[in-house]
């Protein structure tokens, strides 16, 4: 088996950078084609390849990526994913990661979160809380130390 196959299998055939499903059957060559992103701007990452479409690698670069947020959470001051990622990561704990307006709207950061920290660090045991404060919903990350 290639590389670019047992990173496939190993990341379920999604691109770490945009969480969409990438066709192992597309050519390399194709925008949305498979790609391995060795180049991760953390050396100390447990995890050096990573599977990516073809664009979302090239546009990416050897600079630090950024995870977008999807734009149908209602979240106010969402934190950086990849930040937040990698210190869970180093020393475990809790962390606030965005705040929303209702409960209903928590929730649904919180579960994305949860699913989205599943594939973005695997291996890493992730859970979401949703607590008031001030009036707002307040989403939190933990995991335990590593």
């Amino acid at each position: 088996m290639s590389l670019l196959e047992d990173v496939g299998v190993r990341d379920g055939w999604r691109c770490w950078v945009c969480d969409e499903p990438v066709d192992p059957d597309k050519s390399v060559n194709d925008p949305r084609g498979p790609s391995v992103d060795s180049r991760t701007a953390d050396r100390k990452a447990k995890v050096t390849e990573r599977l990516a479409h073809r664009a979302c690698n090239t546009r990416k670069g050897a600079v630090k990526v950024v995870i977008a947020w999807p734009d149908r959470l209602n979240v106010v001051e969402p934190a950086p994913l990849i930040t937040v990622a990698e210190r869970l990561e180093r020393k475990g704990g809790r962390e606030l990661v965005a705040r929303s307006p209702s409960r209903r709207d928590a929730q649904e950061a919180a579960d994305w979160l949860v699913d989205r920290f599943s594939r973005l660090v695997p291996g890493l045991p992730v859970t979401a809380t949703v607590d008031t404060g001030g009036g707002q919903f307040l989403i939190a990350l933990a995991s335990g130390r590593r």
